[in-house]
């Protein structure tokens, strides 16, 4: 069992998707997370042990990241061994077999179209077992705002590059809190730090997807 959940989170962490692959160079023709998750579910290894080993992989590489040790096409590749994974865990998912931690909703601000850090926080936080709705780009208020009616007790993420969509992500978060005081509103992006939180009235500022999902963890 240990071999396994080990075995994912090192394919996570070094962003080793398939044996087919060739990414990283020195895991060539080795099994990838897809080989590894395919056939620990046919062994009979519980889900919960194949996302344990999804969220080993990942913290990995989240710590990496943040230390400046690897960077964002390193961290793109764990994603995508990560999801090869998960594409395997859906079925349990949606049964319920594999319990969710939480609603994650997250966008990128109306007039926006940037969607690299988005996707990153997104894939990351899903690889930690959160069930992730992602909205995409040039988000309205109002559709945060419908979706979030439509999921009770989420959690909402908001993402910018522009320094010029900054006033629409005020615009969105003060929407939010006034209609849904108790709903986490988590903020992120180049141009926004932690003053432009505060000033905003959002819950918390991440400045990785690591710090995003370490909130979440310790709220849901």
């Amino acid at each position: 069992m240990d071999n396994v959940i080990e075995g994912i989170a090192l394919c996570v962490e070094r962003g080793k998707i398939s044996k087919q692959s060739p990414f990283p160079p020195d895991m060539k023709d080795q099994d990838g997370a897809d080989e590894i998750a395919a056939d620990a579910i046919k062994q009979g290894v519980k889900p919960d042990d194949l996302l344990d080993g999804c969220i080993l992989g990942m913290n990995r590489i989240g710590e990496k990241f943040s230390q400046n040790k690897v960077f964002v096409p390193e961290l793109l590749m764990a994603a995508k061994a990560m999801t090869a994974v998960m594409n395997h865990l859906q079925p349990f998912l949606e049964s319920g077999e594999v319990k969710h931690k939480g609603k994650f909703v997250i966008g990128t601000v109306s007039g926006d179209l940037h969607d690299i850090g988005k996707n990153l926080a997104s894939m990351t936080i899903k690889g930690h077992g959160f069930d992730v709705i992602d909205l995409g780009v040039d988000v309205p208020v109002d559709k945060f705002m419908q979706t979030i009616a439509d999921n009770p007790g989420c959690f909402v993420g908001l993402s910018a590059l522009l320094t010029t969509t900054m006033g629409n992500m005020e615009k969105s978060v003060k929407a939010i809190k006034e209609k849904y005081p108790d709903t986490k509103v988590l903020i992120g992006g180049a141009p926004v730090n932690q003053n432009f939180c505060d000033k905003i009235g959002a819950d918390f500022y991440a400045a990785d997807p690591q710090g995003a999902t370490e909130y979440l963890k310790q709220n849901v």
